[in-house]
């Protein structure tokens, strides 16, 4: 997607006690109890502040992609939510992109659909994560109003390596099929160069992982941002990822 850098703001639990809890062990515990709905917005203000400092500093060309639960979804007023967070932080509905999980948006599809319109409605765009590892298809999924196609890591890994068919196949697939329904292609957990070179030849927007960069800070973010136009030629967008 030239133009632009997409960003996603990624959730950490540093806990004194227990050292570093992954997203997969509390997130479950906060759809059960309820708190991710409060959780889930201030992630989501605080991502939006982060970009608008970001924006004071001359980027202003990002995306920035933040993750939404289940329960945050269908219980909460989040379109509410995001419209009035957008309008305290000042950052533009298309500069904000919802990111919702592939068996999020199947388990719940009619519900999901009208809420996702409303999104849409407002101008921002909306992300499948995930996808090819839950079981709905292109063609349903292009009864949604998405933007956004992230292709698993599971079917990356292997990508540029000899005798790898099946992966490769099932990859170019996606990404023609995504593009033939007007729909951005990212994919998820590159880690070599072999990799982005494939993705490069089959047309793929965007890419994160490893190859490109660890997770990062807000403040280290920024900084990878305001560098990467001076260090990489290539085609493929960056998709940076601060905690």
């Amino acid at each position: 997607m030239a133009g632009s850098a997409p960003s996603g703001a990624l959730l950490r639990w540093n806990s004194p006690e227990h050292g570093d809890i992954p997203p997969s062990l509390f997130i479950p515990l906060a759809e059960e109890s309820g708190l991710i709905v409060s959780i889930g917005e201030w992630v989501l203000r605080e991502a939006c502040h982060t970009l608008a400092d970001w924006r004071r500093e001359g980027i202003d060309n990002v995306l920035m992609s933040v993750n939404v639960s289940a329960v945050q979804l269908l219980r909460s007023d989040l379109a509410q939510t995001v419209q009035q967070v957008l309008r305290d932080t000042g950052v533009p509905a298309n500069q904000l992109e919802l990111e919702l999980t592939e068996s999020v948006l199947m388990a719940n599809a009619e519900h999901a659909t009208e809420r996702l319109q409303t999104f849409r409605r407002l101008g921002v765009s909306i992300a499948v994560d995930d996808f090819g590892t839950g079981y709905s298809s292109l063609a349903y999924l292009r009864r949604l109003p998405i933007t956004t196609l992230k292709i698993d890591k599971a079917f990356i890994d292997d990508l540029g390596r000899p005798g790898d068919n099946e992966d490769a196949a099932i990859t170019t697939t996606v990404i023609a099929m995504a593009h033939s329904l007007g729909l951005r292609v990212v994919a998820e957990g590159v880690e070599t160069a072999e990799q982005q070179r494939f993705l490069l030849q089959h047309g793929c927007d965007m890419v994160q992982g490893y190859l490109l960069s660890r997770p990062l800070n807000a403040e280290d973010c920024l900084r990878f941002l305001q560098e990467w136009p001076k260090q990489v030629p290539a085609r493929l967008d960056p998709v940076a990822s601060p905690p």
